[in-house]
């Protein structure tokens, strides 16, 4: 009798270089459940995305919707084409839709150092840099996506939208998430990013996380402005554990966050919600390298390793917990020797190299 957990997984290669980066992610997240057992994923590949509407008009076909809704999770490779838009000028996004179909509000932006990855930081502590960005990923200014409106050509106007009920369990998420750090060695601290000061929708998201704050209070907390923190960001980053801000702000410390620890092709994250989640690097579909084998798969990689790690919280399965980890171990065990260096670092490694030297580190983790 197979006792083993079978979980169906939405693969959406999508455009650019995210269908070079999705095959191998793939085979590293089949090793490393291998190397475990005990659990099987069922991947199933779907259409979407700047391709897939030039071909039929559709970016986001209903087939497709109908796979990712009933899936255990989705692994995204990355969307969009600058060459293809829709009529008003937008870029084709369906990783967007995705957040607002599912309520996905929790936008997770992990920040790691990797070995033998350079940070720009001269500081030898940089080595250490290990932190989390919760970006909330349906509110804020990204509430008035595709509604925005432009009056006479004279003004342009977009809502930023703050609510209680998307406040309060964005800022649960990141408590526990705290709290699961903490565990494993972390210091065990929430920072609340806003512009209290100035503004009134923020003076209310700090106000809520204040209240969330008196229910956890196992974990320190400090808050903090949006501006000082990207100073801090650079001048000490070891000071944060888990961040949590509004949609924008997170969008553009995400990006801060991935240059400390080696651009875009080291940048994980997730979007998730109460019952759904997506797994996707943080990077573009980076079309000018299309084709070039030069893609880094490594933040495909990682996305992989979170959405197994997820699964395993979620749903009981250690298995899913310990294959996460020896992915990200086979990871570090790879680039620690300096002998990769991915191509928009000043290397010559590309998607094939990166690739085969993470899956021959398994070997060599087991045999250790």
């Amino acid at each position: 009798m197979n006792n083993e957990k079978t979980f169906s997984i939405a693969v959406m290669p999508g455009d650019g270089i995210g269908t070079e980066i999705m095959t191998p992610c793939l085979e590293v997240m089949a090793a490393a459940i291998e190397c475990i057992g005990g659990v099987q994923m069922d991947f199933k590949t779907i259409e979407a995305g700047a391709k897939c509407y030039t071909k039929n008009g559709d970016a986001f076909p209903q087939e497709s919707k109908d796979v990712a809704l009933t899936a255990d999770a989705i692994l995204l490779g990355a969307m969009g084409l600058p060459t293809v838009r829709y009529p008003n000028g937008t870029e084709i996004a369906p990783q967007l839709d995705l957040r607002f179909d599912l309520g996905l509000y929790a936008g997770v932006r992990p920040f790691r150092a990797v070995p033998g990855i350079p940070s720009p930081l001269s500081d030898p502590r940089a080595k250490d840099i290990d932190f989390v960005l919760i970006r909330e990923s349906t509110e804020g200014l990204f509430a008035s996506h595709g509604k925005g409106t432009v009056e006479n050509d004279e003004v342009a106007t977009e809502t930023l939208v703050i609510t209680r009920d998307v406040s309060e369990r964005l800022f649960d998420f990141s408590f526990d998430l705290a709290r699961q750090r903490k565990s494993k060695g972390s210091m065990g601290k929430v920072s609340c990013i806003d512009k209290a000061n100035v503004f009134m929708a923020f003076a209310f998201f700090r106000k809520i996380f204040d209240e969330r704050a008196t229910l956890n209070t196992d974990i320190d907390t400090e808050r903090a402005y949006i501006d000082a923190t990207a100073l801090n960001m650079v001048r000490n980053p070891l000071d944060f554990d888990v961040m949590v801000t509004e949609n924008m702000f997170g969008d553009i410390l995400s990006d801060l966050g991935a240059a400390l620890v080696g651009g875009m092709g080291m940048a994980p994250s997730a979007d998730i919600g109460d019952k759904h989640a997506v797994f996707q690097p943080c990077h573009g579909s980076a079309p000018d390298i299309m084709g070039t084998g030069q893609a880094n798969p490594t933040a495909m990689f990682m996305s992989g390793a979170m959405m197994l790690d997820w699964l395993g919280t979620k749903h009981n399965v250690s298995e899913c917990n310990r294959a996460a980890e020896l992915l990200n171990a086979a990871i570090d065990y790879a680039y620690e020797g300096g002998e990769l260096m991915p191509h928009e670092l000043g290397g010559q490694s590309g998607t094939t190299p990166i690739a085969e030297r993470v899956l021959a580190a398994f070997d060599k983790i087991e045999a250790a």
